[in-house]
C-alpha cells in the first residue's frame, strides 16, 4: 500500500477493500429481494402522480378554471388551445408551468446530489439518506390533496417537493446495486426491480382508477395519499433488509467538507476513465429523450390527439396501462437480448426505436394511432431504464464510493431532464405547437446514438489500477 493510500484510510477508512470484507455477502437473496422491492414502493409516484392521475387532473382543473374565468363553462378546449394559469401574478401556460417546475426540480437535484452523495460516502449513510428523501416525496404526494385551481403555487410546490424526494432517494438506491450483487447479475436483478415497479404501480392505479370511476370523481384526492402510505409502507420492507454503513466508516468532524474532498477525488477518478465516461456521454443524450418523453406524453395525448367527447381521461388511463404491462416485459426481454449480444448493441437497437416512435408521435392526431405507439413506448421504456442503470453499475469499478459514482449517473440524468423539460416547453412557447416540441427530442435520441456507438466495447485503462492509485 503506498502513502497516498495510507492518506485515503486514515481520512476515510480502507478504500481497497470490497462489501465481503465487512461481512457483506454480494448475492444475498434476502438482501436483493429487498432492494427490489423499492421499485415497487417508489414506483407508485412515477405512474400516479407523475404519468397517469396527477397530470390529467392538473389538465382537467386547471382547464376547467381557466373557461369558467372567460365565461366559457362547459365548453370544451379548442384543439391545441393553450390553457392560461396565474402563477405568483403571472400568467403562463398550463403545460410550460408544469415542465418548468418538473424542470426546476431536476435542477435543483443535479446541484445537491453530488455534495449529499460525497457526505453518504464519507459517513456511510447512504440508507438514511434514502429515508430522508422518501419520506419528503411521500409527504409530498399526500398533500397533493390540498391543491386547487385557486392555490396552484401550493400544488406545484407539492410536485416540486415530491420529484426531489423521489429522485434524491433513487440516487443512494441506485448506489447499493454493485454493493449487493456480483456484476454478472446487474442486468438481471436491474430488470427485476423495474418489473416489480411496473406491476405494483400498476395495481394501485388500478386500485385508484376504482374509487374514482366506480365510486366517486372526488375519490382524484385520496389517489394522491394513497401514493404517499404505499410509498412509505412498502420502503420499510427495504429499509430492514438493506444494510447501512457497509464499509463501517465512523463520522467525524467536517464530513460536509470530507463529503466534498470525497466527490473530487472520486471525479479525478472518473475523467481518467475511457468507456464509463464515453457511456456516460451517450446516456445523457438519450436519457434526455426518454425522460421527456415520459414526463410530458399525458400532456401531449391530452392536447394534441383528436379524442371524442370525454372518452380522453379514459383512452390515456388505458394507454398507461398498456405502458405498464409491456414495460414489464421489456425490460426482462432486453435483459435476455444483451445476455446474448451485449449491452450496448442492446442499447443501441432500443434507442433507435426511440427515434421511431419520435416520428410517429409527430404524425398521429387519432386514438387508435396513439395505442400502437404507447404499445411501443412501453416496450422500449423497460428495456433502456433498466438497461441503462445495470451497464453503468457494470463499467464502475471496484469501489466503496458507490454514491458518488452513481450521483454523477445521477447529475447526467437530472440535467439532462432539466435541459430536455425547459427546451420542451421553450419550443411549445415560441412556436404555440406542442407538436414541434416532440420532433425536438429527436435530436437528443440521434446524439444519443452516435455517442452510443462510439462507446468501446472494453475499458481502455486499467480503472480499478486508478482508483488504487
Amino acid at each position: 500500500m503506498n502513502e497516498k493510500d495510507d492518506i485515503l484510510d486514515k481520512e476515510y477508512g480502507n478504500t481497497s477493500k470490497s462489501p465481503s470484507h465487512f461481512g457483506i455477502v454480494k448475492g444475498d437473496k434476502r438482501t436483493i429481494k429487498g432492494w427490489i422491492f423499492y421499485d415497487w414502493a417508489n414506483s407508485v409516484y412515477n405512474l400516479v402522480i407523475s404519468s397517469a392521475i396527477f397530470p390529467i387532473f392538473y389538465a382537467n382543473i386547471t382547464e376547467s378554471y381557466y373557461l369558467k374565468q372567460l365565461g366559457r363553462e362547459g365548453e370544451s378546449l379548442r384543439l391545441g388551445e393553450n390553457v392560461m394559469v396565474d402563477f405568483f401574478g403571472t400568467s403562463i401556460s398550463n403545460t410550460v408551468l408544469f415542465s418548468y417546475v418538473l424542470a426546476t426540480s431536476f435542477l435543483l437535484v443535479s446541484i445537491l446530489s453530488p455534495l449529499l452523495s460525497g457526505i453518504a460516502d464519507v459517513t456511510g449513510n447512504k440508507k438514511r439518506f434514502m429515508q430522508f428523501f422518501c419520506y419528503l416525496g411521500a409527504l409530498s404526494c399526500i398533500s397533493l390533496y390540498w391543491f386547487s385551481p385557486a392555490n396552484i403555487e401550493w400544488g406545484m410546490l407539492s410536485i416540486f417537493l415530491a420529484s426531489i424526494g423521489f429522485w434524491h432517494s433513487f440516487v443512494f438506491y441506485n448506489a447499493f446495486l454493485p454493493e449487493i450483487a456480483e456484476p454478472k447479475d446487474h442486468d438481471n436483478i436491474s430488470a427485476r426491480g423495474f418489473s416489480m415497479g411496473y406491476f405494483g404501480s400498476m395495481i394501485l392505479l388500478v386500485i385508484c382508477l376504482s374509487l374514482i370511476m366506480f365510486i366517486d370523481k372526488s375519490y382524484t384526492k385520496w389517489s394522491f395519499i394513497l401514493v404517499g402510505v404505499w410509498w412509505v409502507g412498502f420502503a420499510q420492507i427495504t429499509f430492514a433488509r438493506l444494510p447501512n454503513n457497509v464499509y463501517k466508516r465512523k463520522r467525524e468532524k467536517g464530513y460536509i467538507w470530507k463529503g466534498f474532498n470525497e466527490l473530487r477525488r472520486v471525479f479525478r477518478e472518473f475523467r481518467k476513465t475511457k468507456r464509463l465516461k464515453r457511456y456516460l456521454y451517450s446516456f445523457f443524450f438519450f436519457n434526455t429523450g426518454v425522460q421527456t418523453v415520459m414526463l410530458m406524453a399525458v400532456v401531449f395525448a391530452k392536447k394534441e390527439i383528436n379524442w371524442e367527447g370525454n372518452g380522453g381521461d379514459t383512452g390515456l388511463i388505458l394507454a398507461i396501462l398498456l405502458i405498464q404491462l409491456l414495460g414489464a416485459g421489456g425490460a426482462y426481454l432486453m435483459s435476455w437480448v444483451s445476455s446474448k449480444i451485449g449491452n450496448l448493441k442492446t442499447l443501441v437497437i432500443v434507442v433507435l426505436g426511440w427515434v421511431l416512435l419520435c416520428i410517429m408521435a409527430y404524425l398521429i392526431t387519432e386514438p387508435l394511432e396513439f395505442y400502437f405507439l404507447a404499445a411501443g413506448v412501453g416496450f422500449v421504456m423497460g428495456g433502456v431504464q433498466a438497461l441503462a442503470r445495470s451497464t453503468y453499475s457494470k463499467f464502475l469499478p471496484e469501489t466503496k464510493d458507490h454514491a458518488s459514482y452513481f450521483s454523477f449517473y445521477d447529475v447526467t440524468e437530472k440535467i439532462g431532464i432539466v435541459i430536455g423539460l425547459f427546451f420542451f416547453g421553450l419550443m411549445e412557447d415560441l412556436t404555440g405547437d406542442l407538436r414541434a416540441s416532440v420532433l425536438s427530442i429527436v435530436a437528443f435520441f440521434a446524439i444519443g446514438l452516435v455517442l452510443l456507438v462510439l462507446v468501446p466495447k472494453e475499458e481502455k485503462v486499467d480503472i480499478d489500477k486508478i482508483v488504487s492509485d
